[in-house]
């Protein structure tokens, strides 16, 4: 294996060197490749980004330094129709030939086919043609640096470039940059015309972006010019605009320094062939009328029905549908109200939000009955979704529990279900899959199943018995909803039936801000075929099954060939072990193992009732899907049983023989849990991005526990996680992954990864994934899945790799490769590096990026 993997090493170095060795191919005599742009600014080379966005002309792209697309485009042949003609000009009887076995027409279509024409023309749409030093181009660009840095104070700027040769047909340009003294702002006056602005300037609590003492940037008269608009159209001046916004810059008679004069003219107002100036206005609403189911088509139509609700009008070409204030709560223009921008932003939110209109239009008109034109009327034009959609979707899957699945979903989606902008979906799962882990006694391919019916009804506002306005005003746009739902599983695990139901409340305390409450969360958990338990853990059975091949003294628990039964076999001899009726006690490691299996056992096979309360916040500073500098933080705190205990003490309610409550003869989960999750991304330009993740979470049983439900507890590895390790099978702590499905109740997991640009759409990535989990405050007995100190912080394991991504715009496809570079599960001092290579590494696919 390494004497080819060691050949196929070479093939590639040698392919890269002969690559190489042939950059310059296709460039012309005279001409030179252009390997570098260097700015030197002052005498001393710069990598300032925004200075190098500026050139016209840029080198190939490169990875790692190795310039991949110019050598792809220089392996294709330019002109492959005639290479291929020309093949049988030089030689006419080959065509002749050739016609007489394929015939002519074949012969011809041959030269447009992949092997001829398609691979040329695929190296070339793939690879990069050369960038060629073009002189024309190199003038321009420093025109554009000049203004670049007189643009950022430095008004002195003097520049020169020259063109240094690196090799045969390669040079490199150097854009010498001499700056000069930077010039900082002194004195800052402001000359407005229209004396309500100037009281509205006057009055604004935001400080200017604009102070003496600062360098003088273009860029922050730019946000000085949107600052301004934004405060006066959020106070009545619908008609200013941030061209209004000019700046006088006097440096005369000033060292370095310059004084900034803002002015702001009065209205200019273009009447036919004529203009005339009058000062701004600051407006009014004088009414609010809303279309409650406007389409174009009928915008000349005769409205059949209206009504009045809270100062706002109501307007249907039928009759109207919906209850007023379902609508009015979205509206935040209110009549005799001061125009401002933010409240149709704000409404325009609202009313996207309901889900039940598209597209919802806002426009104003000056109201024509008002002799001071100093008032508009605000018009809302809402144009309805269909009352019932229909989807479907088919879907082909992979995990750790099925080699292969398709599933398919339906789901119906009614609208306005009692008038008052509410939305209720309805939806359907099946899923039927091929697992080769799983039992199969009748070896049919599609032998696991699990199908599922949800739905979820959701209101536009909070729904409570007392008003919630002054905690969570309507501006914070907040919903409720109500979901059930049911699951079976058939032929996984141990097979299981799901019940779940909640009651939610979401809002938004500011615009990037989310806030949700899941005041009741429920779940019922419902093994059908506990039994199945050690076919399905088999490592645990094989555990068990050692230890009773020295220690069991039943000839009944064992089969002929002398293994445990399942299950007479497996819960006799645990029951030898645990009431002494073997050679071993407490005190020994076998004993311990035995009584570690059982636990897990009992902790899997019995059904799990949680009734839990829970906040989720979360803040990102991420404005869009192309912002690559953002972060985002997401909390969650969590509480179970606690209300149920609450509940069964103030009614005095027996507890059973455990010493716990039971609801319905079933022992309720109780505990808290907690979260942290951070990731930070930094934008380097030219497509390379460093993003990182760090996670936290520990769940503590309490009261009526002493363990977590498996649902609700944590893993590692995995896709999303730490990718050198499968699902499920990191940890806990120094274990040896011993069980099937390793979990456990605290979780500590810290990312990074450096994403880049390869060519075109397929991107690459380098990554360090660390982390672990560990058993805490539970009733696990096993000393190495415990976190019990500081020390066993050298129990995280790391994980590196690389992958390569294919981004389609809507989502993105990632093949992952990660290797074990530091494993716990070893003994100390030889944990690093044991197990870095490509036998033990792990390839993940997934869909979009891990964080």
């Amino acid at each position: 294996m390494k004497k080819i993997f060691t050949k196929i090493t070479a093939f590639i170095l040698i392919a890269i060197l002969i690559c190489a060795c042939n950059a310059v191919k296709r460039v012309p005599n005279g001409k030179n490749l252009l390997t570098k742009n260097d700015i030197i600014v002052n005498g001393k080379s710069t990598n300032d980004e925004t200075a190098s966005n500026q050139m016209y002309q840029k080198p190939n792209s490169n990875l790692l330094g190795y310039r991949l697309r110019l050598n792809l485009y220089n392996l294709a042949k330019l002109n492959p129709d005639s290479s291929y003609q020309a093949k049988f000009k030089n030689n006419p009887g080959k065509y002749e030939r050739q016609s007489k076995i394929l015939s002519a027409k074949q012969v011809d279509r041959l030269g447009q086919s992949f092997l001829y024409k398609g691979i040329h023309e695929f190296l070339k749409r793939t690879g990069e043609a050369p960038v060629i030093i073009d002189t024309s181009k190199t003038k321009k660009t420093l025109l554009r640096l000049k203004s670049y840095y007189f643009n950022n104070g430095y008004f002195n700027v003097a520049t020169t470039y020259d063109i240094d040769s690196v090799g045969y047909k390669k040079a490199k340009i150097n854009y010498n940059i001499t700056t000069g003294p930077v010039y900082t702002l002194d004195s800052i006056i402001a000359s407005i015309s229209t004396p309500a602005l100037d009281s509205l300037h006057k009055k604004n609590p935001e400080p200017s972006v604009l102070k003496s003492g600062n360098q003088f940037k273009t860029s922050d008269f730019e946000e000085e010019k949107n600052r301004i608009t934004t405060y006066f159209r959020n106070h009545g001046a619908y008609y200013f605009q941030p061209t209004y916004v000019t700046f006088d810059v006097d440096t005369i008679g000033k060292k370095n320094k310059a004084d900034i004069n803002l002015i702001i003219k009065d209205n200019s107002i273009q009447e036919k062939d004529s203009s005339r100036t009058e000062p701004f206005k600051l407006y009014k609403i004088s009414d609010v009328n809303i279309y409650t189911d406007y389409s174009p088509a009928r915008s000349k139509s005769q409205i059949k029905d209206s009504t009045t609700y809270n100062n706002f009008n109501l307007y249907s070409y039928d009759k109207l549908k919906y209850k007023p204030r379902a609508i009015t709560d979205a509206i935040f223009i209110t009549k005799g109200g001061t125009y401002a921008d933010f409240r149709t932003t704000l409404s325009s939110r609202y009313l996207n939000n309901l889900k039940i209109f598209n597209y919802p239009s806002i426009q104003y008109e000056v109201d024509k009955r008002d002799s001071t034109a100093q008032s508009l009327i605000a018009n809302v034009y809402l144009t309805p979704r269909k009352k019932y959609s229909f989807g479907a979707t088919l879907d082909l899957t992979h995990s750790n529990i099925q080699d292969f699945g398709i599933g398919a979903s339906i789901s119906e989606t009614i609208r306005n279900v009692f008038n008052r902008a509410e939305t209720l979906e309805i939806s359907a799962r099946v899923n039927v899959g091929s697992s080769k882990d799983m039992a199969n006694p009748n070896n049919n391919f599609f032998n696991v199943s699990e199908y599922g019916v949800d739905m979820k009804l959701n209101f536009p506002r909070i729904l409570m018995p007392f008003g919630t306005e002054k905690i969570i005003p309507k501006s914070m746009i907040p919903s409720t909803s109500i979901a059930a739902g049911f699951s079976k599983q058939r032929n996984i695990g141990l097979d299981k039936e799901n019940f779940t139901g909640g009651l939610s409340y979401l809002w938004s305390p500011k615009r990037y801000n989310t806030a949700k409450l899941d005041l009741l969360n429920a779940q019922y958990v419902r093994n059908l075929n506990p039994d199945n338990y050690f076919r399905v853990y088999t490592s645990s059975y094989d555990e068990l099954n050692g230890i009773a091949d020295v220690y069991n003294t039943n000839p009944n628990n064992i089969d002929s060939k002398g293994n445990l039964i399942i299950n007479e076999g497996t819960t006799g001899f645990t029951n030898d072990v645990l009431t002494g009726n073997t050679v071993l006690s407490p005190q020994t490691n076998e004993y311990q193992n035995v009584e570690s299996i059982e636990e897990r056992r009992i902790r899997l096979t019995e059904n799990d009732f949680i009734l839990a309360t829970s906040y989720t916040f979360t803040k990102t500073t991420k404005k869009d899907l192309a912002d690559n500098t953002f972060y985002q933080f997401k909390t969650k705190i969590e509480s179970a049983g606690t209300l149920l205990s609450a509940i069964s003490s103030l009614a005095s309610l027996p507890k059973n023989s455990s010493g716990n409550y039971d609801i319905f003869n079933l022992e309720y989960s109780e505990y808290i849990k907690t979260e942290f999750d951070y990731i930070k991304h930094w934008d380097f330009g030219k497509e390379k991005v460093l993003a990182v993740r760090s996670f936290f979470g520990i769940a503590i049983p309490f009261g009526n526990s002493d363990y977590i439900p498996f649902s609700r507890s944590y893993y590692s590895g995995g896709s999303n996680d730490n990718r050198a390790w499968q699902p499920y099978a990191l940890g806990p702590g120094s274990t040896d992954a011993v069980n099937d499905f390793n979990e456990a109740n605290m979780k500590l997991a810290l990312s990074g990864e450096f994403r880049f640009k390869i060519f075109g759409d397929v991107k690459g990535a380098i990554f360090a994934d660390a982390g672990n989990i560990w058993n805490v405050l539970d009733n696990v007995t096993d000393e190495k899945a415990k976190f019990s100190s500081l020390n066993d912080f050298e129990e995280i394991a790391l994980g590196t790799g690389f992958g390569l991504r294919y981004d389609l715009s809507f989502f993105v496809i990632r093949l992952d490769l990660g290797f074990k570079t530091y494993n716990p599960a070893h003994e100390p001092g030889d944990r690093w590096f044991k197990e870095y290579n490509f036998g033990h590494s792990v390839l993940n696919f997934g869909i979009n990026y891990p964080f």
